[in-house]
């Protein structure tokens, strides 16, 4: 290990950057002959488009087109591909509407793109937009995830037979029926995991520029990986070959899975500049985030557990209402399908599962992957399970966990919904955790606040997710003139230090100092390949991906070394920047081959570089145990979060600091869906949490110190390097970890069932009408 290598709390690379306003963001960049992008927005939830006139608009000061869906269709322009295609219990792939750039006839979310004017300035387009006329004829609009399933809902999407776009299962029906049959004790709840806005920091924002001598598109937009958004743009919406666009995403104020996807705006900003031969810009105001980025989760969900008569599980059934929007965004379908309920199991050995999902569509916006993807959904349902399970058996929380935990003599443990975990210790972390909030100790704090007139609640989720493996990774290094090294990368990062940790793994490897190692990502014409940045895939895949391709720089650099030293390769040694001849004191620096590698050039001497690439066999299970204690203010239902405690496995931890960022941050968002955040819509789908006026994030005051044990010595046995992934575990532990605590806080008060978000007035109108029905 380095001094700055793998599991050392080094300071991000980046920050120093960052800090200091040298971050260059999408909107940031500036390019010659720029002309800005403003859209016309519906403002209905369904409507009609009978016409739309843009005469007045086309002939304001500064305009330069207008353009409507008219136009994309004479072009040939093609429309935004689902990519998650799945089967139905009934056999039948998911149905999927057309979901165009530019609204063609109907409009069917609030937001939804109806017409692009493109001007010499941001206030000109956004003047002029404003006088494009669209003659609408409202149309009856179902927001509600229930209302859109009833016989006489409104049909979203005038293309499908119904709401219903996927019926979708996965588990052994009647063998979860035989064991309901014969269960002593059967718990069920009752769930809603409320949508959710994602709010990243950069809204979402674009250059589109056509070269036409070239025949070429260039966008610039920030994005969680390059290519997925380029073979889109290429093979299913401009048809295209790929050497003919060139996406360049620079530096990235966050995206939560939101930045994954194509999104209408770029289709049709690329359009607006190869028809105008100028670059078009658009940057996306905090109201049209709100609008129109892709929003998360949105269940309900009826859970129910069979248990013998000692507490021990026997199975489970699931039924989940999942709504995703008026479109299919990339992904939809897979997030509340294949990514959660495989997830079901948790850490628990239950024999028998089974869980069903409808997807159905509703006049709001598009839903896809939020922090977690299906994951924190599945625990949260778990977890809020197994404690009512406690409370129906009349055993301690901890101890109906411990006597159903998956052992550590069990694993490898197959969970029967295709995931097979590799290692970890479950009971000892959950012990742990519990350990360090005193648990025992807990009633005497309870009766302390009761002596106050206070309630107090403490409760725990033990949570596993799966993450990682997806697809394949490359990275090129190049060793440098100056004797650093070049890492080329195709994951991307959104603000979670991949630089420092990929510095510390070739630190490791090189013995390099950090400030000589660089990371080039996020331009396709530099980076050949990249899966990008997504369930916490990019330090188990690029960093393998990296560290071999390091070994073969080392490898053709120890061959030039033995020339210049006059020694068979086989007798040189490296380390820590130095190659020796075995068992001799002469040695010649990498520096020194760099540079005589580089002035070489050309004279049969060639510079280093390497590419190499990983591609996962399995995925990586991260898991651990969050406890939570709450003190509730019964009379105003304002709540503190007075302790939190997280233990995590992370398997192998590159840089604990970096960890424990990801998992403050995720542990913030949890609390944020758990307390504050709702998306809400009213019955005619207009938007009501239009902006932060309407929409509560969470802010400092709100958070509780985290206190956070990593335990490293379980690595993770199905990938080289032990790591199992960190970046989405806070929003999967918290909040089932703080609304567990939140209802044992209130039972003792007639409240038996509380759901996110729990705001003060909820828990107030809890405590007001238990007490009514009391």
């Amino acid at each position: 290990m380095g001094q700055f290598g793998i599991g050392q709390g080094v300071r991000r690379l980046e920050d120093q950057r960052f800090l200091t306003g040298e971050g260059r963001y999408t909107d940031d960049i500036v390019v010659p002959r720029q002309c800005h992008a403003f859209f016309v927005r519906s403002p209905f939830a369904h409507a009609a488009i009978n016409t739309i006139d843009i005469q007045e608009a086309t002939n304001q000061p500064g305009v330069l087109g207008v353009y409507t869906a008219e136009d994309l269709t004479k072009a040939g322009v093609g429309d935004i591909p689902c990519l998650a295609l799945m089967t139905g219990r009934d056999g039948q792939k998911v149905l999927t509407p057309p979901y165009p750039a530019l609204a063609r006839e109907r409009v069917h979310h609030v937001g939804d793109t109806v017409a692009l004017v493109v001007a010499e300035t941001f206030e000109q387009a956004q003047e002029a937009a404003e006088l494009v006329e669209v003659d609408y004829d409202p149309l009856p609009a179902v927001a509600d995830l229930k209302a859109a399933l009833e016989p006489d809902a409104p049909v979203v999407q005038e293309s499908l037979p119904s709401n219903l776009c996927l019926d979708w299962a996965q588990g052994n029906e009647s063998d979860v029926d035989a064991a309901f049959a014969k269960a002593d004790h059967v718990a069920r709840i009752e769930l809603v995991n409320n949508r959710i806005v994602v709010n990243s920091m950069e809204p979402r924002a674009l250059i589109a520029d056509y070269d036409p001598q070239e025949d070429k598109f260039t966008l610039h937009a920030g994005s969680q990986g390059i290519y997925r958004l380029k073979d889109q743009l290429c093979q299913n919406i401009f048809n295209i070959p790929a050497d003919k666009l060139r996406v360049i995403t620079p530096d990235v104020g966050g995206g939560f899975g939101m930045k994954i996807f194509a999104y209408p705006e770029q289709v049709a900003c690329l359009f607006a500049a190869r028809e105008l031969g100028r670059p078009v810009r658009w940057t996306g105001g905090r109201n049209e985030s709100f609008q129109s980025d892709t929003q998360g989760r949105d269940h309900l969900t009826t859970a129910e557990m069979a248990l013998d008569k000692d507490g021990h599980f026997l199975g489970i059934r699931v039924s989940t209402l999942a709504n995703l929007g008026a479109y299919l965004s990339n992904f939809a379908p897979y997030i509340p399908t294949g990514a959660s309920t495989q997830m079901y199991s948790g850490l628990y050995r239950i024999p028998a599962i089974h869980a069903e999902v409808k997807c159905v569509l509703t006049n709001t916006v598009p839903v896809d992957a939020y922090r977690g993807a299906g994951r924190p959904e599945a625990s949260y349902v778990m977890e809020r399970l197994v404690d009512e399970a406690a409370r129906v058996v009349g055993l301690d929380r901890g101890e109906i966990r411990i006597r159903n935990f998956i052992r550590p003599e069990d694993l490898p443990y197959d969970t029967g919904l295709n995931r097979v975990y590799d290692s970890g210790d479950y009971p000892r972390l959950l012990k742990e955790a519990c350990r360090q909030i005193d648990w025992e100790g807990f009633e005497s704090r309870r009766a302390e606040s009761r002596s106050r007139g206070m309630l107090r609640g403490i409760g725990l989720a033990s949570y596993v997710e799966a993450c990682g493996g997806m697809g394949e990774e490359e990275a090129r290094i190049s060793l440098d003139p100056d004797g650093g090294v070049t890492l080329v990368i195709g994951t991307m990062t959104n603000g979670q230090g991949h630089h420092t940790a990929y510095a510390q793994l070739l630190h490791d490897k090189f013995g390099l100092p950090l400030e000589k190692i660089r990371m080039v990502q996020g331009d396709s014409e530099t980076v050949h390949k990249g899966g990008g940045t997504g369930g916490s895939r990019s330090l188990l895949m690029g960093g393998v991906s990296a560290q071999r391709a390091a070994d073969r720089v080392i490898e053709k650099a120890r061959q030039v070394a033995g020339d210049m030293l006059e020694a068979s390769a086989e007798d040189i040694e490296f380390d820590d920047g130095l190659f020796r001849i075995a068992g001799t004191d002469r040695s010649i620096e990498l520096s020194e081959i760099a540079r005589r590698t580089h002035e070489g050039a050309g004279n049969g001497v060639s510079p280093i570089e390497e590419t190499d690439g990983y591609k996962a066999e399995a995925l990586t299970f991260p898991n651990g145990c969050h406890v939570c204690e709450i003190e509730v203010d019964p009379d105003t239902g304002c709540l503190r979060i007075v302790d939190y405690v997280v233990v995590d496995d992370f398997g192998t931890v590159v840089n604990p600091m970096l960890a424990a960022g990801q998992v403050h941050g995720g542990v913030a968002q949890g609390l944020g869906q758990a307390l504050l955040e709702h998306t809400v819509y009213d019955e005619e789908g207009q938007l009501i949490t239009a902006s932060f006026m309407d929409y509560a994030m969470p802010r400092a005051d709100d958070m509780p110190e985290v206190k956070l044990t990593l335990v490293e010595d379980m690595p993770c046995k199905t990938n080289p390097m032990g790591v199992k992934g960190a970046g989405e575990a806070g929003a999967i532990g918290a909040p089932p970890a703080i609304m567990n605590a939140l209802l044992d806080a209130l039972i003792p008060a007639g409240v038996k069932r509380i759901d996110m978000p729990a705001t003060s007035e909820q828990v107030w109108r809890a405590l007001q009408g238990a007490s009514t029905t009391a």
